[in-house]
């Protein structure tokens, strides 16, 4: 059986179904807690370059 060292060379194989879709799985709630603080400071952030410019 090869060891993943000896398995460098060969391409990673992704099926497409498993590929094409994003799911974001949040379990733990410090995950969520960072998730959500992002996108709200993402959101502040636009709307203090929109009121600027």
């Amino acid at each position: 059986m090869p060891t993943p060292e000896d398995r460098n060379d060969e391409p990673i194989h992704h099926d497409a179904d498993k590929a094409r879709g994003a799911e974001i799985i949040l379990t733990k709630r410090r995950n969520r807690t960072i998730f959500i603080a992002g996108l709200v400071g993402f959101v502040l952030l636009a709307l203090t370059f929109g009121m600027a410019g």
